[in-house]
């Protein structure tokens, strides 16, 4: 198949979407005649930036090729690693063309919009001759992995909340309880729902000495910026209400407890990190939509976004489009419940459209486990997929392991998918060495809110959760 004019074969197909074309495996194509320097620089918090180094055509008959393939790493940076000024070096013909896209009324103004609410500055586009880009730059940082004393351990996820109580590193209760979040308006029921949900765990312990919260969507210091889950607050009463939400949900268990809220794919990389003992860890949270988060080869968390929902993976021009963002082919679509949905009908399955999207996921979950041909083939695609987009996310991160949690993996589904998963990798991508982990089914329901419950520093503590911590 073509992109543009850029040949592309694919090894492994997915079953069910056959015309899938992997970012990671388009980029190969494009490198292969590719000889002008160029580097993309996104500059985020605190003097961090992150500089892309590539080549390009650099000749007219190449130009849109060119355009294309910037403007996608430029987007899988932007929600990868967050940013809110852009500098495209060493083209400026190509930084004109993103500078186009990249504004408001323009094609990715979503991306732009939401730069600007996370990182409250106005969202820039400008060029620089190649030999003046800037030196990369991060703030790495240390977080969870603390387990002494009696704490809290909540996940929000959109189809459901998974909480536990934990003492000195124990889980001494867990549950799951489901809401629907993304289709409420009012914060009353965001704020009940929460607290309500803390307060079963605090009543399992004598006292609460920290909470960890692991929450979809985009989080600075402890603030909600950006968060499907809350997607119908809107305006004035999202400021007002949602944006503190889980500091006064923690005031409601107690005065001055300790809190942090972490994006809930980095605490999936944290889980897995502190599993495996090891580094370099991806977590992807297959859920209602897809999370991800990273630990670096120091242990980590590098403080980038990782919302990897919003991040390509699959470029053929006609690709599925996203409902929120409107921009096509990002990982929402291929590696979430989203994803089911909208191959069910592909697969003959038809689902009740009164079920709400975590009940259409678990009809076709049921289907596979009883040995559904179509449901099985759902996840095989998604399988596909996934092999193919962390094949692309390799070439943005270093990964030795990956971390896999979420609804989406769970029951026989869920093997197939790894299963299939694996194949692609060791056909497509035969020099990538990834190990893929899938935690038991427990974990993969609740081992968010267990990890999120040691997100927490908190000093000596003494009598009251059955040891000293």
């Amino acid at each position: 198949m073509k992109v543009g004019n850029i040949d592309i074969a694919v090894k492994t197909a997915p079953k069910l979407e056959p015309e899938f074309v992997p970012m990671g495996v388009y980029m190969d194509a494009f490198a292969k005649t590719a000889t002008q320097p160029l580097a993309v620089a996104v500059y985020r918090e605190s003097g961090n930036v992150i500089v892309y180094d590539s080549k390009i055509h650099g000749t007219a008959d190449k130009f849109e090729d060119d355009c294309r393939y910037v403007e996608r790493i430029i987007k899988f940076i932007l929600w990868a690693g967050g940013g809110y000024r852009v500098a495209v070096c060493g083209c400026e013909k190509i930084g004109e063309y993103v500078k186009s896209l990249y504004k408001h009324g323009a094609r990715q103004e979503f991306d732009v919009v939401t730069m600007e609410r996370v990182y409250e500055t106005k969202f820039v586009v400008e060029t620089l001759p190649y030999a003046d880009k800037p030196a990369a730059k991060t703030s790495p940082k240390a977080i969870g992995g603390h387990s002494n004393g009696c704490r809290i351990g909540f996940d929000a996820g959109g189809s459901d909340m998974k909480v536990s109580a934990v003492i000195n590193g124990e889980a001494v209760y867990s549950e799951e309880i489901v809401w629907h979040p993304k289709i409420n308006d009012d914060p009353a029921y965001h704020i009940k729902h929460i607290t309500e949900t803390m307060k079963k765990a605090a009543e399992k312990m004598p006292r609460v000495d920290a909470i960890g919260i692991s929450s979809a969507g985009i989080y600075v210091n402890n603030r909600t910026m950006l968060a499907s889950l809350f997607i119908k607050v809107e305006g004035e009463a999202f400021d007002k209400y949602v944006k503190d939400i889980y500091k006064n949900a923690c005031a409601e268990i107690g005065a001055n407890i300790p809190f942090e809220v972490a994006n809930d794919g980095d605490v999936t990389a944290l889980a897995g990190a502190i599993e495996l003992e090891a580094t370099e860890v991806l977590g992807i949270a297959m859920g209602t939509s897809e999370a991800g988060g990273y630990v670096d080869e120091n242990g980590n968390i590098t403080g980038q976004l990782n919302e990897l929902a919003f991040a390509p993976v699959d470029v053929n021009p006609t690709a599925t489009v996203n409902e929120w963002s409107g921009d096509i082919g990002v990982g929402s679509d291929y590696l979430s419940q989203d994803a089911v949905i909208r191959l069910a009908p592909r697969a003959g399955i038809t689902l009740n459209e009164a079920l709400s999207p975590a009940e259409k996921l678990s009809a076709v979950q049921a289907m596979a486990n009883e040995g559904h041909a179509g449901a099985l083939d759902v996840f095989a695609t998604i399988g596909a997929y996934l092999g193919h987009s962390i094949a692309t996310y390799a070439k943005f991160y270093s990964i030795k392991h990956l971390l896999l949690l979420g609804r989406v993996s769970s029951g026989k589904g869920g093997d197939l998918l790894v299963k299939i998963c694996r194949e692609t990798l060791a056909n497509d991508y035969p020099n990538l060495n990834i190990n893929i982990h899938l935690p038991d089914e427990m974990n993969r329901r609740v081992g968010q809110s267990i990890a999120a419950a040691g997100l927490v520093e908190v000093g000596h503590i003494c009598g009251g959760c059955g040891g000293c911590g």
